[in-house]
């Protein structure tokens, strides 16, 4: 499964951090963005920033969203 935060929408509460701290994280700009290891999908983010997540992670991810105030997180199924 692959993920990505479309940041326009984003309020940058950081509770997908909080919930799945190993697929999200907020940068200095106040944003979520996600991540794939140690690699931040930053540049250019939104939907050019989708990351892949290990299946382990999916109920956090599926969470994450569910919870998100500026519903700006999207679960993509795998290509």
């Amino acid at each position: 499964m692959k993920v990505w935060i479309d940041q326009d929408l984003c309020t940058g509460d950081g509770l997908c951090e909080e919930i799945a701290p190993d697929v999200f994280t907020l940068l200095d700009d106040g944003l979520a963005y996600v991540k794939e290891g140690d690699k931040v999908f930053s540049d250019p983010g939104g939907a050019e920033g989708l990351a892949s997540f290990p299946d382990n992670q999916l109920e956090a991810v599926i969470e994450s969203a569910e919870e998100c105030p500026g519903e700006c997180i999207y679960i993509e199924p795998p290509e």
